[in-house]
């Protein structure tokens, strides 16, 4: 598997260095490339799926390969979180001393990074020579035909330059940077889901589980439904009010307008409740952003087009979050943004978060934290999202990260290819175990299952169990379904915060959310600026039309809170192990 027979020249690199001699500019500059790699290897990347010697075969291979680009100045960029930190700080670097290409990883926020790629897109300057960006954008990708595909690269101009043990098999998120054209657009470099987050210490506390118990008529546990969420959320607001002499809440969001409340909802808010269709990895014709597509053509958001956005399971989900909002969580959550409510359930109040980004568990481990035991292992744990009253077996139930290597059409080739050979070192095996401990954000099957791995999950909270269960799979990035990310995505904040704040009901909300992001497509398909799968909006009709007919849009039901259910953590467990 290790052997490069693809590229002979690697193979004689040591043949053809002893024979020109030591005085040579060749040695010397095979063995300061060499002699870095050994050096990284050695102190850095002392953690991996592979041997000492395997790993530096794949260096071998990068100091090859690297020949044709040594002394360019390539720049890549992507958003600013733990796993890029540590390219940008360590890989960077590394990859630079063993290469001889001078490789700059800047750090930008996300927004940041979208607005740049559009500029980018729009006026085919090259701005950055690589970026990390989310899948999301995959329908914007596929459409608009200005991202050169990774599998093309592969298949085409690097071919001679992709990785032979890059091992695409191995990446747990390959369906999520797919087109509808079945053909790999970007390739995985970080992934995180997000997922239930509780106070596992307080759920086994007895004198918790009798009150609990005595209160609702069922045990105390990881809420496998929304109505056992929202009876949980209560107890600890309104029935328990205080642990250990200090106040204690229910629930945790935030709900301030800006673009992060819009992420909240695009990032699977509706697919929890069960808005869109069945279908892994994102629901089909309706997707959980409530857009159907005919074929693959966008037709509508509106219900009066046969979408959900504005449906009955829509507007249930953001009611509710209306309500969770004011009455279980602290009353400051209302003004906070994604950033500035991530760090509170750590501060040791929160009993429970319905949506939590594994992306900060390891500011959650942290020694001295009121979350954290002083054996260093945490109170909490990470667990399945609980389901609201539409969801059905085989619908997506949560959003999962994955910021994605892409490279673009207007890159000049060889810069393009340059930073092609970074982006495969960022996930090479050499290196991905160091990143996945590093971020937390794992990528590979063979990381996740390492012993490495199985050594830290105790520290972990589940997320190693999570990442080995087969639950995984229900957890998908925003899908193909979407046309135009970017310009959709702003709609979603300025829409939703009228319902938080009580400016507009959660339907008069969602109807304006749906009417623009119709209008946004129809101006799409107007214009004509999408020539593969562009929009073909339907014509609008009787909603009930669309109500009648199976799936999505689904009609409201006669009773949105069933009977609440819970499962024991433990049982939990037990059950993705069986199912392995």
């Amino acid at each position: 598997m290790f052997k490069n027979n693809k590229y002979p020249g690697a193979l004689l690199l040591s043949a053809a260095i002893g024979a020109v001699g030591m005085g040579s500019s060749l040695q010397a500059s095979a063995d300061q490339y060499t002699d870095a790699a050994e050096k990284w290897v050695n102190q850095e990347f002392k953690r991996s799926t592979l041997t000492k010697e395997q790993q530096m075969e794949e260096m071998k291979w990068f100091i090859e390969a690297a020949k044709q680009f040594r002394g360019m100045d390539i720049n890549v960029v992507s958003e600013t979180i733990a796993t890029h930190e540590y390219e940008s700080n360590v890989l960077a670097k590394a990859f630079s001393e063993i290469t001889g290409i001078n490789l700059t990883h800047t750090l930008i926020q996300e927004g940041d990074v979208i607005e740049k790629l559009q500029t980018q897109m729009q006026s085919g300057r090259n701005i950055y020579d690589g970026w990390v960006n989310d899948s999301d954008l995959i329908g914007t990708h596929f459409r608009y035909g200005k991202v050169f595909p990774v599998e093309d690269i592969i298949k085409g101009e690097g071919k001679d330059l992709t990785l032979p043990t890059l091992d695409l098999d191995d990446f747990i998120g390959l369906d999520f940077t797919t087109g509808p054209d079945g053909k790999l657009y970007q390739l995985p470099d970080q992934q995180f889901a997000n997922l239930y987050w509780f106070r596992a210490d307080w759920f086994e506390r007895e004198d918790l589980k009798k009150q609990f118990k005595e209160i609702y008529g069922y045990e105390l546990g990881v809420p496998v439904n929304w109505s056992a969420y929202e009876d949980i959320a209560e107890f600890f607001s309104v029935h328990v009010k205080e642990i250990d002499g200090k106040r204690v809440y229910g629930h945790m969001d935030y709900g301030k307008k800006d673009p992060s409340l819009g992420w909240r909802f695009t990032d699977a808010w509706f697919s929890m409740a069960g808005a869109g269709d069945k279908g892994l990895p994102n629901g089909l014709p309706v997707d959980e952003w409530g857009i159907r597509v005919d074929e693959c053509h966008p037709v509508g958001s509106s219900v009066s087009r046969g979408g959900a956005t504005n449906g009955p399971a829509a507007v249930y989900a953001t009611q509710k979050y209306v309500d969770w909002l004011e009455k279980y969580a602290p009353p400051e959550a209302q003004g906070m943004t994604f950033s500035e409510a991530g760090p509170v359930p750590a501060q040791g109040n929160i009993a429970q978060q319905i949506f939590w980004y594994t992306a900060f568990t390891a500011s959650m481990i942290k020694d001295g934290l009121p979350v954290v035991n002083e054996d260093g292992t945490p109170k909490w744990r990470m667990a399945p999202s609980p389901r609201g009253p539409y969801w059905e077996e085989g619908m997506k139930l949560g959003y999962q990260d994955v910021g994605s290597w892409t490279f673009m059409k207007s890159t000049p080739q060889k810069r393009r290819l340059a930073a092609w050979l970074y982006a495969q070192f960022t996930v090479s095996k050499t290196v991905s175990l160091e990143k996945t401990i590093a971020g937390l954000t794992p990528i590979r099957e063979s990381d996740i299952n390492s012993d490495a791995m199985t050594e830290l999950a105790p520290k972990l909270g589940g997320l190693v169990e999570f990442y080995r269960s087969p639950a995984r799979v229900q957890w998908s990035p925003t899908g193909t379904n979407v046309p135009d990310y970017p310009k959709l995505a702003q709609l979603w904040w300025q829409y939703i915060a009228q319902a938080a704040s009580g400016e507009a009901t959660p339907q008069k909300a969602l109807d304006g959310l749906a009417e623009a992001q119709d209008r946004v497509m129809e101006r799409l398909e107007r214009a004509s600026v999408q020539p593969t799968c562009g929009p073909k909006l339907n014509e609008p009709r009787d909603p009930q039309y669309w109500l009648d007919q199976p799936g999505a849009p689904k009609p409201k039901l006669a009773n949105e809170k069933p009977q609440g259910k819970t499962v024991a953590y433990d049982e939990l467990l037990k059950t993705w192990e069986e199912a392995r």
